[in-house]
């Protein structure tokens, strides 16, 4: 690999890497965002609230997908790719330098949402057109190994998420968290957001896009071409969106609420669990290679089921770091096994010309309808219902809907991209 192709995949991956960060930073930090940016009314109002914010950011995630991803399909991969690390920097730096709701009231937390808006335009983009480039620069037999660094850049994001957060509340008072110490993620993150840019300037395009340039005619209609793959892939989302957003941005919350931890033992829980991803993803990744994308899928739907209630109730009834620790590193094994096989099996449902563009869109989609409101849902649920477990039934159901889905659909790691 020469130095202008490490750079490049730096340059994709880093960015990656930071989308990641910023979306379970926000997580993490949802308590001490609360307090800046919204009136203390001694209610819950206020994080409600947040994760609102949260979510909403969400809706615009196709918007992205479709100006980016289409961008990507016309003009190329690396134009959408640096007009997505812009973004994303932009959005990043403004919520660690935005005034607090004591300065500038309502307006305060209005700032706060068109920041996420930002970040969420982003981020609809971003994915599908990185994880094309990804697919379409590997070697022929290495694309479900080549795409499993897309999750893994996920991971490694939470990771550093996590270990930020957990460094800052165990070396910070509580007084000056809440005061300055939440904007410094938010900074650290926007400084990474220029470096990612600068290393995206060194991408070359990939010789799948230059050999099939969008401008060829279409042998079938758009809708006869996206409408079974489109589904597929919003159906294949479900279960990897709800998993991720519950596992690995709710349960830090729900490990304070119900297990007896700390703030700080919450987060480190949270960076072990995704620190596991990052290990197992490659692999899984590669074996999908060699033995197909369904098998790990599939998998992962079945354990989820399965595990899902007992590690909640256990966490809730017993507690305790180890047992708490223990749990989520199970649930963070299940979503390894479907992250390192389905970024392939996306973007290998498309052809070329719709690649880029088509699955940022049903991403997209998916993880605004079902994952970015899923901490939301997850607190709301269990007030309404007046039970911690209440979120496992989420789960359950976006489990048993993925798991329909991959078993009806055809195995996409033999077939040719081209």
């Amino acid at each position: 690999m020469t130095g202008r192709r490490r750079r490049a995949l730096a340059g994709v991956l880093l960015c990656n890497v930071l989308e990641w960060y910023d979306f379970i930073i926000y997580g993490i930090l949802a308590v001490h965002l609360a307090r800046a940016f919204f009136p203390q009314d001694g209610t819950q109002a206020a994080l409600l609230a947040t994760l609102a914010v949260f979510g909403i950011s969400f809706v615009m995630r196709p918007l992205g997908a479709l100006v980016l991803g289409g961008l990507g399909d016309r003009r190329g991969r690396k134009p959408a790719l640096l007009l997505a690390a812009s973004l994303m920097a932009a959005g990043t730096l403004a919520i660690g330098l935005l005034p607090t709701y004591e300065r500038l009231g309502l307006l305060a937390p209005l700032l706060l949402l068109a920041a996420r808006m930002v970040q969420g335009f982003s981020a609809g983009g971003e994915w599908g057109v990185a994880n094309t480039f990804l697919l379409e620069s590997a070697p022929e037999g290495r694309r479900g190994f080549a795409t499993s660094f897309l999750s893994v850049t996920v991971a490694l994001g939470s990771t550093l998420a996590s270990a930020i957060a957990a460094l800052l509340a165990g070396f910070l008072p509580a007084e000056a968290m809440a005061d300055w110490g939440w904007r410094v993620p938010f900074l650290i993150g926007g400084l990474l957001g220029l470096v990612a840019l600068w290393l995206r300037t060194g991408i070359d395009e990939t010789p799948v896009f230059l050999s099939a340039p969008p401008s060829a005619p279409a042998p079938l209609p758009l809708l006869r071409r996206v409408r079974r793959p489109g589904l597929t892939v919003i159906g294949l989302t479900l279960h990897w969106t709800v998993c991720y957003y519950i596992f690995l941005v709710y349960f830090p919350l729900f490990a304070q609420r119900h297990g007896g931890l700390s703030a700080a033992q919450a987060t480190w829980s949270n960076t072990l669990s995704t620190a596991a991803i990052v290990l197992i993803v490659p692999l899984v990744g590669r074996l999908s290679d060699r033995h197909g994308r369904r098998p790990f899928l599939i998998a992962s739907c079945l354990l989820v089921l399965a595990l899902v209630v007992p590690v909640l109730w256990s966490v809730e009834a017993v507690g305790g770091v180890a047992l708490v620790a223990g749990g989520q590193l199970v649930l963070a094994a299940t979503i390894a096994l479907y992250s390192g096989a389905c970024p392939a099996a996306v973007a290998e449902l498309f052809a070329t010309g719709d690649r880029s563009r088509w699955s940022s869109i049903c991403y997209a989609l998916a993880t605004a309808i079902f994952g970015g409101f899923a901490p939301f849902l997850a607190v709301w649920l269990s007030e309404a219902l007046g039970s911690p477990l209440a979120p496992a039934g989420y789960v359950l159901l976006a489990a048993a809907t993925s798991l329909v889905v991959v078993w009806r659909m055809p195995e996409t790691a033999g077939r040719s991209i081209a």
